[in-house]
C-alpha cells in the first residue's frame, strides 16, 4: 500500500513517491545493517542481537548479517538485502540456519561476549534477556528462526518461503520500502510472510495437523497389534466386531439401544461403536470415501429382530482397543488376550 501525506487544514492527501535504497545512497552494510542491529525490533520483535557478520565456522567464509536470540530461546538468523529481488537470499539463510543449529548456550555466550567486548557480562545479559529462573542450558536452542528483510521479494522467493513454512520451518519476510519526504527518509516496514493476522491461525492449523498425524500413526501402529478371543486371532477392529457379533448371537432379542448401552460411544471416543448402516454410510461420505469408519460388508452387518441393520466401528487406536477390552461387561464372561505380533491374523 502506498503512503500519503495528509494536510488537514487544506484537506489534501498526497501520495509519496517510492524511492530505492540505491537512489538514496543507502548502503546495505554500512547504513541499513548498522541501523537495524541497534533497532532490531523494527523487523524482529523480542530479539537480542548477539553478533554481526558472524562467520565462526570451519571451511567457510560465509557471514550471517545479524545473529540474534529471541525470548523463547530460538536462534534468529537475519539476512538483509537492499535490492528488490534479494536473489537466493532464502537459500543463503537456510545454509546459515543449518550451520548455527548445533550451537549450544556456552557457545552463544562466547559469541555474544565478543560482540559486547568487555563492557558487560554476556552470560548475565543473556540470562536476564531470556528471563531464566532455573538452569535451562540443555534446552537451548529451541529452534532456529529466519528473518529475511529486503526492499521487496520476488514471486520465486515468496513461493519458496511459503512452501518451506508448510514444512514446519519458521521463515519471515519483512519488506522495507523507503520513501523520501523532504530531507527525511521514511521506511514502511511490514511483515508480509506470514501475514501477522494469519500467523496465529497458521500455528493452530500446524498444531492440529501434528495431532492428527500422531493419531493416524497410532491407529496404523495398532493395525499390527493382535488379540486372541474365543480361540481366534484378530486385529483391533476385527476384535471389536467379533465381540459384538458374539454378544448379539447369544442375545438375539437385543436391539441397537441395548447394544449401545453395553458398548457406549465413550469407549471409542469419536464414533458410536455400533450404529445403523445408514448413519455409518453418512459418516463415510462426510469424511473420506476411501477410509471406511465402520464394517459395511454384508457378512459383517448385524441384522436385528426388529429389522435394523447395524454396523460396528472399525477405527481403533491402541489405547481405545485396550479401553474397550477393559470395559467389556463382566456378565458376558469374555476373555481377550493380547498376544505377540508374530502370530498370523485370522
Amino acid at each position: 500500500m502506498p503512503i500519503y501525506t495528509f494536510e488537514h487544514q487544506n484537506t489534501t492527501i498526497s501520495k509519496l513517491d517510492t524511492a530505492s535504497f540505491n537512489s538514496l545512497g543507502i548502503l546495505e552494510r554500512q547504513h541499513l545493517q548498522s541501523a537495524l542491529k541497534n533497532n532490531i525490533q523494527a523487523i524482529s520483535p523480542h530479539t537480542l542481537i548477539i553478533a554481526e557478520e558472524f562467520c565462526e565456522w570451519d571451511d567457510s567464509n560465509r557471514r550471517i548479517d545479524l545473529l540474534g536470540i529471541d525470548r523463547d530461546g530460538n536462534i534468529i538468523v537475519v539476512e538483509l538485502k537492499r535490492d528488490v529481488t534479494g536473489a537466493h537470499m532464502e537459500l543463503q539463510a537456510l545454509r546459515y540456519a543449518a550451520m548455527v543449529s548445533t550451537m549450544n548456550f556456552s557457545q552463544a555466550v562466547d559469541i555474544y561476549q565478543k560482540y559486547l567486548g568487555h563492557s558487560k557480562n554476556a552470560e548475565n545479559e543473556l540470562r536476564e534477556f531470556l528471563n531464566w529462573e532455573e538452569e535451562k542450558e540443555a534446552e537451548f536452542p529451541k529452534d532456529v528462526r529466519i528473518v529475511l528483510a529486503a526492499a521487496d521479494f520476488s514471486k520465486e522467493i515468496a513461493t519458496a518461503v511459503m512452501w518451506l513454512n508448510q514444512k514446519d520451518l519458521d521463515i519471515r519476510c519483512v519488506r522495507m520500502k523507503p520513501y523520501k519526504l523532504g530531507e527525511k527518509i521514511l521506511l514502511d516496514i511490514e511483515q508480509i510472510i506470514p501475514l501477522p493476522e494469519a500467523q496465529d491461525y497458521q500455528i493452530r492449523v500446524k498444531q492440529q495437523a501434528v495431532i492428527q498425524k500422531a493419531a493416524k500413526t497410532e491407529i496404523e501402529s495398532n493395525k499390527r497389534a493382535k488379540y486372541r478371543f474365543e480361540g481366534n486371532i484378530y486385529g483391533a477392529g476385527q476384535l471389536v466386531l467379533a465381540v459384538i457379533k458374539k454378544t448379539y448371537d447369544k442375545n438375539p432379542d437385543y436391539n441397537l439401544e441395548k447394544l449401545q448401552q453395553l458398548f457406549p460411544k465413550s469407549i471409542q471416543g469419536t464414533y458410536d461403536i455400533i450404529t445403523t448402516t445408514e448413519d455409518a454410510e453418512r459418516i463415510q461420505q462426510k469424511t473420506s470415501r476411501q477410509l471406511k469408519r465402520h464394517f459395511l460388508n454384508s457378512q459383517d452387518i448385524i441384522r436385528t429382530s426388529d429389522n435394523q441393520e447395524l454396523a460396528v466401528c472399525k477405527e481403533w487406536s491402541r489405547y481405545g482397543t485396550n479401553h474397550f477390552i477393559q470395559q467389556i461387561p463382566d456378565e458376558l464372561g469374555y476373555i481377550v488376550e493380547i498376544i505377540s505380533d508374530n502370530e498370523e491374523l485370522n
